[in-house]
């Protein structure tokens, strides 16, 4: 992985939930890259240290911790734990989240008789899965700040990272929870600064647009590797006409960390989507 540029985040400590994940990963590795040492925080345990050991034997500080972002009496002990092999959280990146396939429609659209059908139309929605949309995003993002922001509170260059989404902007047909949930992290960001703007923390977020990752192949491509109908629309309403690269996100978060570059910045989702949320398909 190549910098963009560099930032110095020399014994910073950096927390990352999400980390065993594609793109908290690839941000992961950025940051350690600038001197931080980088707790890396995952319900899959397994996943985050093959990262940890990754990053260790390249020189740099690491360390994985198994982790549920909506458990905060774990997740104190987990912040125990950080503050004892680390040290206190200068940088939280809230990057755990995810959809449910329970929380998600089987068209695009309504149409009449849909309801006498075997599928899933917005009557079929399953209340739990929503459920559990809504508290793995807006949750997974409110405790974790919660736990680990209280060792930010009066420093002069703290920082909280939240990822949001281009359906923050605009809804996507058939995952209204996720929809809504990433609206409601861009929404609790701002929050988030402006509660936040007397104690030094600057809130902010990242917006990607559509980044191939783990979770979502399945739904972009066939298994002959052949884009699927959906991923035909996606590309066509991005001006850009491809997906994002994992590494074209590091500029915006290196920006948005570095007290130099950003330090009057906070409040901000700052979109990083090949032009997907300035077309408006005509």
């Amino acid at each position: 992985m190549n910098l963009p540029f560099n930032i110095d985040l020399t014994n910073k400590v950096v927390v990352v939930t999400g980390a065993g994940g594609v793109l908290c990963g690839m941000f992961a590795k950025a940051i350690a890259k600038c001197g931080a040492k980088v707790a890396l925080l995952d319900l899959n345990l397994e996943a985050a240290q093959k990262l940890a050991n990754e990053l260790q034997a390249a020189g740099y500080i690491a360390k994985a911790y198994k982790a549920n972002v909506l458990d905060k009496e774990a997740l104190e002990q987990v912040h125990n734990d950080v503050l004892n092999d680390l040290g206190q959280c200068d940088i939280l990146i809230n990057g755990a989240g995810g959809n449910n396939p329970k929380a998600t429609t089987t068209n695009e659209y309504y149409f009449p008789g849909d309801i006498d059908k075997d599928i899933v139309t917005f009557f079929d929605l399953d209340t739990a899965g929503v459920e559990f949309v809504f508290n793995l995003n807006f949750l997974g993002t409110l405790i974790p700040t919660q736990v680990f922001a209280k060792d930010m509170l009066d420093k002069s260059d703290a920082t909280i990272l939240n990822i949001s989404s281009m359906n923050a902007f605009t809804p996507l047909t058939k995952i209204p929870a996720y929809s809504g949930a990433k609206a409601a992290i861009s929404n609790f960001t701002q929050w988030l600064a402006v509660h936040f703007s007397k104690s030094g923390i600057r809130v902010n977020a990242i917006a990607p647009g559509f980044f191939v990752t783990a979770q979502n192949e399945k739904l972009l491509f066939n298994a002959d590797g052949t884009p699927t109908a959906r991923s035909e629309k996606i590309l066509n309403a991005t001006p850009m006409g491809r997906y994002g690269e994992s590494e074209e996100l590091i500029g915006t978060l290196l920006y948005l960390l570095s007290k130099e570059a950003s330090g009057f910045v906070t409040g901000v989702v700052i979109p990083v989507d090949g032009g997907f949320s300035a077309y408006p398909g005509v």
